[in-house]
């Protein structure tokens, strides 16, 4: 199995580091560490690192303008071929420029149940509420602290009496495990059909009068009581693809298409020349071209009441 490589990003200790490393030796672990790097050369997590044969990068930060630091941490990741990058403990605001080279394909962990208290004293402040329990968050990172989509969360009792070390010790030990999980689902996301057909899914039905069956045991999305202009297969007679089917403009099309990019385009049996079948599987799918191929097929097959309707809205 090809394991998707990913960088860690650590300021101290690196516990939660330890436990993504620890989960990625699990032999069916979809990624694998390849650098530990921190701001702090003397953080404990980067002996633990060496010592487990990973690579290590420290660079202080101190008397290095914030844009400077993260140039020179980003280019050591890309070096060390990520790609993805967890945060585990890391003690940085990172800049929008970092934060967006890495939109998608950057973690964290925060010790509450986001959007409740980010940035720090969470379990303090999770005691002072009165709240019930405490957590964990395993979320996107985007230029607002402690904020993106959440991928995962685990909720921590609070027990009577306890204290903020305490609750602190119980949420770690929740980290540990939602992290590792977080992470592998997130890297396997590329490859995955249940997430390649909920892409599609969500932007083929947000075309106008668009509609989901199921035809020759694949998902098929047309017009309401219309024609088809979609279909995803998934291992369909064993091709071991997942992919996008639309239509095109015919044989000529077809042909440039697989020329240009054999990879990524083929001929789809059973559906002629104008149709083309675009793998979705391959780790890389630019998910705005495929709306655009959606979008491009349901036009093809639309009647001119609605491709007049959508004409009018792009004007505006």
């Amino acid at each position: 199995m090809t394991r998707t490589p990913v960088a860690v990003l650590i300021s101290g200790s690196g516990t939660n580091m330890a436990a993504l490393l620890y989960a990625s030796r699990v032999s069916d672990c979809p990624y694998e560490i390849v650098l530990v790097a921190s701001n702090n050369p003397d953080a404990g997590g980067l002996k633990l690192a060496a010592a487990e044969g990973v690579a290590t990068f420290a660079l202080p930060h101190k008397g290095m303008p914030r844009a400077d630091h993260d140039a020179a941490m980003d280019a050591a990741i890309r070096a060390s071929g990520a790609q993805f990058v967890a945060l585990a403990g890391y003690m940085r605001i990172l800049t929008p420029e970092f934060v967006g080279k890495w939109e998608g394909r950057m973690l964290n962990v925060h010790p509450s149940l986001l959007p409740k208290y980010t940035g720090l004293h969470t379990h303090e402040r999770a005691l002072e509420a009165g709240d019930s329990h405490g957590g964990c968050t395993v979320h996107l990172v985007t230029a607002e602290l402690d904020d993106g989509p959440v991928l995962g969360q685990t909720p921590v009792a609070i027990l009577p009496g306890d204290t903020a070390d305490a609750l602190a010790a119980r949420v770690l030990i929740a980290e540990h495990q939602l992290y590792s999980r977080c992470l592998a689902d997130l890297v396997s996301r590329g490859t995955s059909p249940d997430h390649l057909i909920g892409q599609v899914r969500t932007l083929a039905l947000a075309l106008p009068e668009a509609d989901e069956v199921t035809s020759h045991g694949m998902p098929c999305f047309g017009i309401v009581k219309g024609k088809k202009f979609a279909y995803v297969s998934n291992d369909h007679h064993g091709d071991g693809k997942v992919a996008l089917l639309v239509k095109i403009d015919g044989a000529d099309e077809q042909a440039q298409l697989i020329e240009n990019d054999p990879a990524r385009y083929y001929r789809p049996a059973y559906f002629g020349d104008g149709w083309i079948g675009i793998r979705l599987d391959l780790g890389d799918t630019d998910w705005d071209a495929v709306g655009g191929w959606l979008a491009r097929s349901w036009r093809s097959v639309a009647p001119k009441k609605l491709t007049g309707l959508m004409d009018a809205a792009d004007k505006f």
